[in-house]
């Protein structure tokens, strides 16, 4: 039985280390967006680099998440958990010194596998670790810091990108880790999984992976190199994609067993997901871009405009969630990525000198009302979609869905709207190709919102509850760990 207690020393040094470890990730999920321009400049990079300098990041970690969390259950998630800090600080490091646009996206996909292993381990510590009683606040507390890291992330990098320049947007990560790491040796007691044992489906993993960064491949070069070659990518991306299906059909323990489709809920509502966050994954991409392109905001200026979605986010979460426990899930799914469609939409009025006030900020209070309306009800109905011991994975591949479709609308928006490698240097092309990337972003939205009303419907008493109730992250919904079980009383 856990027995550390939040309000001993103990408590308190292992709720700031698993705080920093999660805010590495978190801030490096929102801050390098509003570095693009800089970073394409410095580098004299073309819009595909910039593509890649997000993907390369998200297809590593949406393809090894579920692996990582493993590796934490089986060799311990403490051990885990700082090998995958040390290894984030040391990608980041390389990502601060990077001399030219190769180097960083090589960079940027260590960085990937680091935040792999760290993500799974920040909340399962803190379910480990506190005695019970102190649990839910611990939880609480730990998700509200991280909330406040999401949402001040582009701030501090439009702040470092206008300051000391954009390379400390990865180099910040280095004391944090130095910080992070004796903390966690010294005070964070080791756990592990029961019955951990088997296999690792590192093949799995692999092919996942594969098949993500193929198909990314095939998208962003579509509109360059062409021909054979990007016919090939997305041949072998396909082919990757069946064979993993196949090995998971195939393992006796699956990464992702497929038997977890079976529940209609469970699908559906990763169906949902998949629609919100390659929206959303398209819109914040985008967004930073075409505030600083088009509109003329410094960095800094751009990131604090950003602000309001996050900020919603944190402080109306935990009210959305209990308003979707009264009423169930399927209202909030169907209304949230309708709001999120509408403040899309209101983005279009966005354009070469907008007002703040009368344009740019209602835009973001309205996607952020509809975030708010979303997110708690979305994680709640994917764990009350399969059996309570089964809930952790089912997180676990629904954060995986959301990264990986996050991913893939980096990679399609600039080709189905036609912006060229040269189009953040362009603000009149870039603002054209803006308009076109928001109405296609709207309307997932929408396609999210049917289904959800098709679907999706209450989830049956008894099952497991979010134990992440704030949460200010843009790019997935929060990562619950395994369920609370009789091992811990």
């Amino acid at each position: 039985m856990p027995d550390v207690r939040l309000a001993s020393p103990q408590g308190k040094w292992v709720l700031l280390t698993t705080v920093l470890g999660s805010s590495m990730a978190l801030l490096d999920s929102t801050v390098v967006n509003v570095a693009l321009p800089r970073i394409g400049r410095d580098l004299n990079a073309d819009m595909a680099a910039l593509q890649w300098t997000v993907n390369a990041y998200m297809v590593t970690l949406a393809g090894l998440i579920l692996l990582g969390g493993a590796l934490g259950d089986r060799f311990g998630r403490r051990k885990v958990f700082v090998v995958g800090v040390v290894w984030f600080a040391v990608a980041s490091l390389l990502c601060g010194i990077a001399p030219n646009a190769g180097v960083l996206i090589a960079a940027r996909a260590l960085q990937g596998v680091g935040g792999a292993l760290l993500t799974p381990g920040s909340l399962a510590l803190i379910q480990a670790s506190f005695h019970p009683d102190d649990r839910g606040r611990a939880v609480g507390l730990w998700s509200g810091f991280g909330g406040i890291g999401a949402a001040v992330g582009p701030f501090v990098g439009g702040w470092l990108v206008d300051g000391p320049g954009w390379r400390w947007v990865f180099l910040l990560n280095v004391p944090l880790a130095l910080l992070c790491v004796p903390v966690a040796l010294r005070h964070v007691p080791e756990s592990g999984g029961e019955g951990a044992r088997g296999r690792f489906d590192v093949l799995g993993a692999v092919l996942g992976a594969s098949a993500l960064a193929l198909l990314t491949y095939a998208l962003i070069e579509a509109a360059g190199v062409g021909g054979l070659v990007v016919a090939g990518a997305a041949v072998a991306g396909a082919v990757a994609a069946v064979a993993f299906v196949v090995v998971e059909r195939r393992r006796p323990q699956p990464m992702m067993p497929p038997d977890i489709f079976s529940s209609r809920q469970f699908t559906a509502v990763n169906l949902v997901t998949l629609c919100v966050y390659a929206a959303l994954g398209g819109f914040f991409f985008l967004a930073a871009l075409q505030l600083q392109v088009v509109v003329g905001y410094s960095a800094l200026a751009a990131g604090t405009a950003l602000l309001p979605t996050t900020a919603l986010m944190l402080v109306l979460s935990a009210r959305s969630g209990e308003l979707a426990d009264r009423i169930g899930p399927r209202l909030p799914l169907t209304v949230g990525p309708l709001l999120c469609a509408a403040g899309m939409l209101l983005m279009l009025r966005v354009g070469p000198e907008a007002s703040y006030v009368a344009d740019v900020l209602p835009a973001l209070v309205v996607l952020g009302l509809g975030m708010v309306t979303l997110v708690a009800p979305l994680t709640a109905t994917v764990l009350g979609s399969v059996d309570v011991a089964r809930a952790g994975l089912a997180s676990g591949i629904n954060n995986a869905a959301a990264r990986a479709a996050g991913l893939v609308a980096v990679a399609a928006l600039p080709l189905l709207t036609g912006m060229g490698e040269e189009a953040y240097r362009e603000p009149g092309a870039f603002d054209l190709a803006f308009g076109k990337a928001m109405a296609w972003c709207a309307g997932a939205l929408v396609v999210g919102a049917v289904a959800a009303a098709a679907v999706v419907r209450r989830p049956q008493p008894g099952c497991k509850r979010p134990e992440c109730l704030r949460h200010g992250g843009v790019t997935a919904p929060p990562l619950e760990g395994e369920p609370v079980r009789k091992r811990l009383s």
